[in-house]
């Protein structure tokens, strides 16, 4: 098989990162703090990778200024509490380095501030194998295509040969918009039916098979 990409961009939280459960949690638990309704699981696993003020207002529906603050600041502090646990999902550190040494462009696309996605990087020392990086606080958030034109704008790439990588329909959807392709992964936040919904070039179950899949497109 012909080389298909050039540019593998990836989400973060729940595509490399195992930690869905803790931000579903962490939303749960705020809303349970303020004495607000609870979302349920599904709700609230939803949400993941949009801007985190979207993401609580949909989580969350018709709060107030002063309410909608307090949620913010109280997910905040129980999701920095209790992240020590959140780990790479297997394979992902060893994986991210077979695909870099095929010589193609690797990116991150995610909902997350950008002192948290550069918090992140740090502490798993991921950061120098990423050629690009984008977040809510430079670009709009997903599904708007801003995060993919200006990844692949900045490393030359176009976006026909480009694959979003992600757990949810807002990466997926945003590959649509964008044009690029997207690929879903099962072990995250959304489940299949709405991965499959956002016509994805395939949906894998493990990193493991992730990898696998990618490879064979990268000779």
């Amino acid at each position: 098989m012909a080389r298909v990409y050039d540019l593998l961009v990836f989400d973060w939280d729940g595509t490399l990162m195992d930690s869905t459960a803790h931000i579903t949690h962490s939303i749960q638990n705020a809303c349970r703090e303020l004495g607000l309704p609870v979302p349920d699981r599904q709700a609230a696993s939803h949400v993941i990778g949009l801007r985190l003020d979207q993401a609580l207002h949909m989580a969350c529906p018709g709060l107030d200024d002063s309410q909608h603050k307090a949620l913010t600041e109280s997910f905040i502090r129980h999701y920095r509490s209790s992240d020590d646990g959140v780990t790479l999902f297997d394979g992902v550190r060893e994986g991210l380095h077979a695909l870099r040494e095929r010589g193609v462009f690797i990116a991150v696309a995610t909902g997350n501030s950008r002192v948290g996605l550069n918090r992140l990087l740090a502490e798993t020392g991921l950061g120098p194998l990423f050629d690009a990086t984008r977040t809510v606080d430079e670009c709009h958030s997903k599904p708007h295509p801003a995060m993919l034109q200006e990844i692949s704008d900045e490393l030359g790439v176009e976006l026909a040969r480009t694959v979003m990588i992600g757990d949810t329909s807002h990466d997926l959807n945003m590959a649509l918009n964008a044009r690029a392709h997207g690929v879903g992964v099962s072990y995250g936040a959304h489940d299949v039916k709405l991965l499959q919904d956002c016509q994805p070039q395939t949906i894998v179950h493990s990193f493991a098979e992730l990898q696998q899949w990618l490879l064979t497109r990268l000779d």
